[in-house]
């Protein structure tokens, strides 16, 4: 299995209730390090170049407003098939959908506050890492 990176943010609405911690062991049981990390509040710009390609989404402001109500934590996870265990880790984007266990079955207040943000592939974790990281600020 390759080792990969992924990217993983944990949303306003998790920070707001001091669940970073817990987010956090839920990614390292499932067999992911954490390997760069910060917290930052995302500004609209930010958060609209970021999402930019739900623009054309009806969720897409609602989304940015979201993104910027508060600090987020962005992350660069690695391990062994980061993206599958990090989507695997989060559970569906609906909580009500989730698998027990998962980050958004537990710990989300909606589909819309759902905690945690993750890369759907190997090639978008790489856009996104380079994103909120220099190379720099991830250790391996």
């Amino acid at each position: 299995m390759p080792i990969e990176r992924t990217l993983s943010i944990i949303k306003p609405d998790a920070t707001r209730r001091n669940l970073t911690g817990r987010v956090n062991a839920m990614l390292e049981a499932a067999g992911l390090r954490i390997i760069a990390q910060k917290r930052l509040h995302l500004t609209t710009a930010q958060a609209e170049a970021f999402y930019a390609v739900h623009a054309a989404r009806p969720f897409y402001r609602d989304l940015v407003t979201f993104m910027t109500s508060g600090p987020v934590v962005a992350q660069v996870l690695e391990g062994e098939n980061a993206v599958a265990r990090n989507r695997e880790a989060m559970g569906a984007t609906d909580p009500a959908k989730a698998a027990p266990g998962t980050i958004r079955k537990e710990l989300a207040e909606s589909i819309e506050a759902n905690s945690v943000h993750g890369s759907d592939s190997a090639e978008n974790a790489a856009v996104e890492i380079a994103f909120f990281f220099a190379g720099i600020e991830i250790t391996g």
